[in-house]
């Protein structure tokens, strides 16, 4: 069955290689004896990929340190009444429910103000915050909690979304969320310098994703949907961070004002991307960034 589906795995991908090839491209495909190799000529460029061939996988399923294994004092494997005992630790601190968290940015606001306080939502932005309550509202997940970033459009964002949704969801802020520059970009960007910025803001960002973005804790038994409402470059890197992406990558994404981003964190410590600034349910008119 293996070996049936690797190699229709690999004619597969020879196959939808090929779809898009312009008239006068050969398109074609090699299945070395093996079954790790297809060769894909277009044109003169060859690429060679490996597929099967590494199983092992770059995957940390400890990435936040919260793995049962890593919550227990390890014991001597020889003592059979102290194994015992570690064992039932061990169960005792696995993850047994998925943690729904929804990335949500602050609507459009006033990119002149000097202050925070004068950088409040647009017209264009409370309207966008409406439409994602809304939107949430639709949803209508068992929503467990709130979490807002501390500056002021952030929180008018919160708070329109909040007349959207039922009045008894626990509301909390932190500062960790407020907007900064996490990690220098790859490629460079001549409009983040300088390099303080990063310096500055990149610890206490990154502290917000080991706070905020990791796997239920033991005691939590049902899964749970929570809400974040922050900034742009917070959500990039806390989706760059949970996939194990390389996260100077994160200025390569956009991200729509007022848009979900859902992250699920199974129990495993899988993660999973629902959507991505997903402002779909906006009027074109509505969307910006």
């Amino acid at each position: 069955m293996a070996k049936y589906f690797n190699r229709h795995f690999l004619k597969t991908l020879a196959l939808s290689t090929g779809v898009g090839a312009v008239s006068g491209y050969a398109v074609y495909s090699y299945l070395g004896s093996n079954d790790t190799e297809v060769q894909v000529q277009n044109g003169i460029e060859q690429r060679y990929y490996k597929i099967f061939e590494n199983k092992e996988t770059k995957w940390d399923s400890n990435w936040d340190k919260r793995q049962s294994k890593s919550l227990v004092k390890p014991v001597d494997s020889n003592k059979s009444d102290l194994q015992d005992k570690y064992d039932k630790k061990i169960e005792s601190q696995k993850s047994r429910a998925t943690r729904h968290i929804f990335l949500i940015r602050h609507g459009q606001y006033n990119l002149s103000g000097e202050t925070d306080g004068d950088r409040k939502l647009t017209e264009l932005g409370r309207k966008q915050a409406l439409f994602t309550g809304e939107r949430l509202s639709i949803l209508d997940f068992p929503w467990t909690t709130i979490t807002q970033s501390t500056l002021t459009r952030a929180m008018e964002t919160c708070s329109i979304i909040q007349t959207q949704l039922p009045a008894n969801i626990p509301l909390t802020s932190s500062d960790l969320l407020t907007e900064g520059a996490p990690i220098q970009p790859d490629p460079p960007s001549k409009h983040w310098k300088p390099e303080l910025y990063f310096f500055r803001d990149g610890a206490r960002i990154e502290a917000a994703f080991r706070k905020f973005i990791h796997r239920a804790p033991p005691d939590q038994k049902d899964d749970s949907y929570e809400l974040i409402v922050c900034h742009a470059n917070v959500i990039r890197y806390f989706v760059m961070r949970a996939l194990q992406l390389n996260p100077e990558a994160w200025l390569r994404l956009s991200l729509d004002h007022a848009s979900i981003t859902w992250l699920s964190i199974y129990p495993n410590g899988r993660v999973s991307l629902r959507c991505y600034s997903n402002s779909g349910y906006m009027p074109p008119e509505a969307i910006s960034r």
